[in-house]
């Protein structure tokens, strides 16, 4: 990562610290080359060699070698020393390259820019916004077009759980996605899972990426939740053998202990685990590590290296009085791994539930199903500061829960060792704590009680490391997490790689699945001998699909599709899926709602150059961040657009695009229709002209000083000939004259 620390001695002073090395150094170069007069041609022509090279890193074009040929070609101008100044141009680019290598080598190996400044290697808002970096607005743009299996196997580059994903996520993407600025965001999440279920259509879908030849060291991984699965999967492909250790019957964590079967189906899980199986990777169940194998007993074993992703399955107390004096008081975790086993009894008639994350909302919704008369949940601060998905919170009210907010548990009660209620007291916000929320302050002799027959608590929980006893496998934190060398999954044993809810605590699927992916780059670097830092995972940009050719009035009209969900009668009595499927038709149009972010970088230069320079005003822009704006009237362009095509000029992407064919000019943004106009003919040639829109644009400019008394009914070829035989003619006839 690059240490903004010293980036003061490597660029012009006044600039900001968030700016690209990579970049300003170009900017630098580019700046002494225009004012060196004392160089020679021969150092001159080299040093604008070096100039198209950083052009190349900074569009994300210098490849694999790009780094070694940049390098070469300035040690070898500085060691001709043919001029002088030559040296103090090249001596900051070479420092640059030696303190910000990893900033250089992002540009030229991973088309990311770390700062986010260079444009052309900026990724959509959405792909930003995914942990796992899934190039979304790409397999949106396969799912339009229908081509399923390439959209699935372009999701499983960066992540293995598509169909998981498309089911529970909590789509950070659509958080970020630039079409909620006109309307509403697109449905990201659930497209994974269209795509998955339409490219299985009843059978399987082994990965489409050949694994590495296999290679000799093998890797262990404790843990078969996303973050373990994930780790093996791209290890595999590395061609790294990777063996699975976990301690419960069946693989999958808490995708399968810990989340309820109406929000993600067993055979979904199990399907996309049998792909990363299908790689080679071993899963051993029923195996407590710790417990049952020690980690030297691993390295005995020929394990080279070890990652540990033991995930968050040690739920956390109340400390209350009275929840150890009554029973039954569970932690969420617990109750929900023993009814996701297939113990499916009801925990009582009447039940609190203690916590407002996911986990409280899937016990809740659990204890519905399970036939329990009442279900109350106590939540110490209002709905709004809820952490659960405010979709969750929605379905948990609609299928009868009982919320209260602004409720403190103080202690649990009852008689014959028999929960009967739960004590409480009555909550004001005071001033925010850490997370940025208002502290819930207890009102002095607010006590009321809630009666109930079991109390749930879903209050957090941290990694279960009671099989390790007093020899935990790295340092640890107070709240006995494993720690590690952040940004990497290193630990401070060379052989031990930790990552997961193990490390951060309770995190999401997705955010586990990103920790996994790391955890195998530092894992691959590690077994393969390599010195220094693993590289980091990093969002970066790929070359875009194509755009998919669409009316303005469908992208802009086309409205978010509500997803269909079974009825609440229906529902609240088994564990079906509560969300059912969009049908093809819905999904196809949801996916071409996508305003391809990836290819326009929401600069505003087409507006610009429209409204300024031509004073057409034909492109109507909206303001939606410091540096962004987006096209907000798209029915505008056809009713003032000329066709000039100076808005496609000015765009530095190639989104904005003016094309003729078929006796038509058009102009397109990422494929979206803006104007078709018909362009007329040349009395001449009969070619393609102008339309008659841009032809009186130009009569109405024009004057006769400064226009040609020429047909405008010719294209320009034609104009200039028939001005040519015009002039000669009357050269002709001078000629004649004087003869």
């Amino acid at each position: 990562m690059i240490d903004n620390s010293n980036i003061e001695k490597f660029v012009k002073p006044g600039t900001s610290k968030h700016t690209c090395v990579v970049s300003e150094t170009l900017r630098t170069l580019s700046d002494a080359i225009a004012e060196s007069a004392a160089i020679c041609g021969n150092c001159l022509l080299e040093l604008s060699t070096l100039e198209k090279i950083l052009s190349a890193f900074v569009a994300g074009a210098a490849g694999p070698g790009g780094m070694e040929v940049l390098t070469a070609r300035a040690e070898a101008l500085r060691s001709q020393n043919h001029c002088p100044s030559v040296a103090r141009v090249i001596d900051p680019l070479l420092s640059s390259l030696a303190d910000f290598r990893s900033d250089f080598e992002a540009h030229a190996l991973f088309r990311n820019c770390p700062e986010g400044a260079c444009e052309k290697l900026r990724p959509a808002p959405c792909q930003n916004g995914c942990p796992a970096g899934i190039d979304i607005p790409r397999y949106l743009a396969l799912t339009t077009r229908g081509l399923y299996r390439d959209a699935l196997d372009l999701i499983r580059e960066d992540n293995p759980f598509p169909w998981v994903c498309g089911l529970i996520c909590p789509h950070p993407c659509e958080k970020a996605c630039v079409r909620a600025n006109l309307d509403e965001a697109v449905n990201i999440r659930y497209l994974k899972a269209f795509v998955a279920r339409q490219a299985l259509n009843g059978g399987t879908f082994p990965t489409a990426r050949v694994p590495a030849p296999r290679k000799n060291r093998k890797a262990a991984i404790v843990g078969s939740g996303p973050a373990g699965l994930t780790a093996a999967y791209y290890l595999a492909l590395a061609g790294y053998p990777a063996t699975i250790f976990e301690a419960l019957s069946k693989p999958g964590g808490l995708m399968v202990y810990g989340i309820p079967e109406y929000r993600l189906p067993r055979e979904v899980v199990n399907r996309e685990i049998d792909t990363i199986r299908s790689l080679g990777v071993e899963i051993k169940t029923g195996v407590s590590i710790g417990k049952d194998l020690s980690l030297d007993d691993l390295r005995k074993d020929g394990y080279s290296a070890i990652f540990l992703a033991i995930g968050a399955h040690r739920g956390y107390r109340l400390g209350i009085g009275g929840e150890d004096d009554f029973a039954p008081v569970y932690d969420a975790i617990s109750f929900l791994r023993g009814i996701n086993s297939g113990v499916k009894a009801k925990p009582g008639n009447r039940i609190i539930v203690i916590g407002g994350g996911n986990s409280a909302m899937d016990a809740a919704r659990t204890c519905i199903r399970l036939g329990c008369e009442e279900v109350h949940l106590a939540y110490r601060r209002t709905r709004a500061e809820m952490p659960a998905n405010p979709q969750e919170i929605h379905e948990a009210i609609e299928e009868g829960v009982i919320f209260h907010f602004l409720t403190v548990p103080v202690r649990v009660g009852g008689a014959s060792g028999k929960v009967a209620y739960l004590e409480c007291l009555e909550a004001r916000l005071g001033e925010p704590d850490a997370s940025g929320r208002r502290r819930p302050v207890p009102v002095e002799d607010s006590n009321f009680r809630i009666e109930a027959d079991a109390v749930i608590a879903a209050i957090g929980q941290g990694p279960d490391l009671g099989p390790f006893a007093d020899n935990y496998p790295c340092k640890t934190s107070r709240k006995s997490l494993l720690v590690t060398q952040a940004p990497s999954t290193r630990t401070d044993v060379p052989d031990v790689f930790a990552g997961g809810d193990a490390v951060t605590g309770p995190a999401t699927v997705v955010e586990a699945i990103a920790a996994g992916k790391q955890a195998a780059m530092d894992m691959e670097h590690y077994l393969e001998g390599r010195e220094g830092q693993a590289r980091l995972f990093l969002n970066h940009k790929r070359s875009p699909h194509e755009c998919v050719p669409v009316p303005a009035s469908l992208r802009i009209g086309a409205r978010r599709i509500a997803m269909p969900m079974a009825g609440i009668d229906a529902r609240t009595h088994n564990f079906e899926p509560v969300e059912l499927d969009l049908s093809e038709e819905q999904a196809l149009a949801e996916a071409g709602r996508c305003l391809r972010c990836d290819v326009c970088i929401r600069c505003g230069e087409c507006e610009g150059v429209c409204r300024e320079q031509m004073k057409i005003e034909a492109l109507h822009f909206k303001q939606i961040g410091p540096d962004e704006r987006i096209l907000s009237d798209y029915t505008r362009p056809g009713e003032r657009c000329i066709g000039c095509g100076a808005c496609a000029l000015a765009c530095p992407t190639g989104a904005m695009r003016i094309s003729d064919a078929d006796g038509f000019r058009e102009l397109r943004l990422c494929g979206t229709l803006l104007n078709r106009m018909e362009v007329l003919r040349c009395a001449d040639c009969g070619g393609s002209f102008v339309p008659e829109r841009f032809l009186k644009f130009v009569e109405g400019r024009g004057t006769e000083e400064n226009v040609p008394a020429v047909p405008r009914d010719l294209c320009p070829d034609c104009a200039r000939a028939r001005r040519a035989r015009a002039m000669a003619h009357s050269f002709a006839a001078g000629e004649d004259d004087d003869g």
